[in-house]
């Protein structure tokens, strides 16, 4: 049974205490070098699309340590560098699968989001599993569980809005809150699922 989502934001906050610095600073230091790379004239969009992956699977092993209080440091958001091949062609699937679904309605594009929304979490998790095996799994484990999810990003509004109202400043808080948020959320997830497959194996 998953936790309503007023408790899977109480576990990450109590994840990040003490840590909202760091989770803060890595946050700033991430936008800052995906923003320079973005900002490259003619050749900025290439290299951004080609390290997107593993930048996003470095930063989700840095706020899956932190859900999981497993020693966060900085240099996690470049460990996806390590897995770049397979990081690139979850990327290059997801967009590819997503943008098919929102060109054909909004509606079904969320949906297929909200269902392929764990696949860098599982990479990260089973280094041996291939990008699409992982989008398949993400999908799978998910099955039932789209909206909660939904809601549970719904409910960072009104700390989007404070993050505008800072001048953006509050966004380097509001992401790190975001993000554990969603691994604690995986980590609900992935054991339910766990427990569904071996409660299948034993029939």
């Amino acid at each position: 049974m998953i936790n309503e989502n007023s408790i899977i934001r109480s576990n990450a906050r109590e994840a990040l205490s003490g840590k909202w610095g760091l989770a803060a600073g890595t946050t700033f230091v991430y936008i800052l070098i995906t923003g320079i790379i973005q900002s490259l004239p003619l050749m900025g969009p290439i290299i951004t699309l080609l390290l997107t992956g593993a930048f996003t699977l470095g930063q989700t092993m840095f706020f899956l340590a932190i859900a999981r209080n497993d020693n966060p440091k900085l240099e996690l958001i470049f460990s996806g560098f390590n897995e770049f091949g397979k990081a690139l062609a979850a990327y290059l699937l997801l967009v590819v699968v997503l943008l098919f679904w929102t060109l054909l309605l909004i509606i079904p594009g969320i949906i297929m989001g909200l269902a392929y929304s764990m696949t860098f979490f599982i990479i990260a998790d089973e280094p041996e599993i291939g990008a699409w095996d992982a989008m398949k799994k993400s999908k799978a484990m998910m099955e039932g569980n789209k909206g909660q999810l939904f809601l549970l990003s719904l409910s960072f509004i009104g700390w989007a809005l404070l993050a505008i109202l800072t001048f953006g400043i509050g966004i380097f808080w509001l992401i790190p809150y975001m993000q554990v948020s969603i691994a604690k959320f995986y980590d609900e997830v992935k054991n339910e699922y766990n427990s569904q497959q071996t409660t299948l194996d034993r029939k």
